[in-house]
């Protein structure tokens, strides 16, 4: 038996587990060594915590999804921008942070993927934002 302690969104809890590959004395357990005899399941003396995910909710709306073309940088992943770190005018280079979105209450960068001007910023602070939609066009 091993004691832990699991944090979960800022509670800490004390849970006892079984390790499944060792003996009481630490030998390696045999499962095959008792005949019929299942495998003692894991004691947990925490209570159980269920969470459900969802979604990020937004008052904004999703922005108009610009097409991607050649010189577009697109979101890997749909949420919220947090951060716009160029504007307009702006020259880069290749792997300079151009903004942040967040999701699932992680900033992600996005960064230049190659060098270049920044053309047109097609969302604002606060939109939410698709996989794929086109962010940002380089020159």
């Amino acid at each position: 038996m091993k004691k832990l302690r699991v944090t979960v969104e800022g509670k800490a809890y004390e849970v006892t587990v079984e390790i499944l590959d060792q003996g009481p004395e630490g030998a390696p357990f045999n499962p095959q060594g008792v005949a019929g005899a299942p495998a003692p399941a894991p004691i947990v003396s925490a209570p159980i915590v269920s969470a459900s995910v969802s979604a990020p909710v937004s008052a904004a709306p999703a922005a108009a999804a610009a097409p991607a073309g050649p010189g577009s940088v697109v979101s890997q992943l749909a949420g919220k921008i947090v951060a716009i770190n160029v504007k307009e005018g702006d020259a880069v280079k290749e792997g300079d942070v151009l903004l942040s979105v967040e999701a699932m209450k992680m900033n992600t960068y996005i960064n230049a993927p190659r060098a270049g001007t920044v053309k047109k910023i097609n969302v604002a602070m606060g939109d939410a934002v698709n996989e794929g939609q086109s962010l940002i066009e380089l020159e």
